[in-house]
């Protein structure tokens, strides 16, 4: 029988090496895209929660106001969320675009591109999830030796919905990490092999 014009045996068919790079290239590509929007979600519903977060308290017929920007850490946390949403959704695009037009990443310039972006984005929102961790610590708990006192026990609400924006970064950072792993993937893969054509055109398979 034959298949293609390569004889063979039905129990044989050989696999072409570019049909297995666009198998796997488009269900990285969907894994992709998924995280993509949903760390853009969760970094602008980050950024929301933080960005908004306000509460007024009377001390002593004095009113005091709790906003973001009295912390440099959620400052810093609002502003890391906003760039990785920001980035995210320009990469979400070029996987759509990428989806649609069929095509295989094998740009090396560019794949380099997307891995040293995701890389940093990894960082920073792992670096934004600790400082403002580490400081809603010290607002919850204080810091008796220091003489500070517990934030968190004037301003409840607003301690809490800067909780709920600090898990959802959380939730962002680790995304953001995993999606970092797949790009270090797509972008190593391409070394992985010999040339591209170099054992694809008899039809056998050859790792790549």
């Amino acid at each position: 029988m034959s298949y293609l014009g390569v004889g063979v045996s039905p129990g044989n068919v050989p696999v072409y090496k570019g049909t297995i790079v666009k198998v796997i290239d488009r269900k990285i590509r969907v894994v992709e895209l998924v995280l993509r929007c949903v760390i853009c979600g969760l970094g602008v519903l980050t950024a929301v929660l933080v960005g908004t977060d306000t509460q007024v308290r009377e001390i002593f017929t004095i009113q005091k106001k709790a906003i973001f920007t009295d912390m440099k850490a959620l400052v810093f946390l609002v502003i890391a969320n906003g760039i990785v949403a920001a980035y995210s959704l320009v990469q979400g695009v070029r996987c759509v675009v990428g989806m649609i037009r069929g095509s295989v990443l094998f740009n090396k310039p560019l794949a380099w591109a997307i891995f040293s972006g995701d890389q940093v984005m990894a960082y920073l929102t792992v670096a934004a999830v600790a400082a403002a961790a580490q400081s809603a610590a010290f607002a919850k708990l204080g810091q008796p030796e220091l003489q500070w006192m517990k934030i968190c026990n004037l301003y409840g609400k607003f301690c809490n919905q800067v909780g709920e924006g600090i898990a959802s970064a959380l939730l962002a950072s680790l995304s953001m990490v995993l999606l970092s792993c797949i790009s270090a993937f797509s972008l190593f893969r391409l070394y992985g092999g010999g040339s591209k054509g170099k054992n694809g055109g008899d039809g056998s398979l050859s790792r790549w």
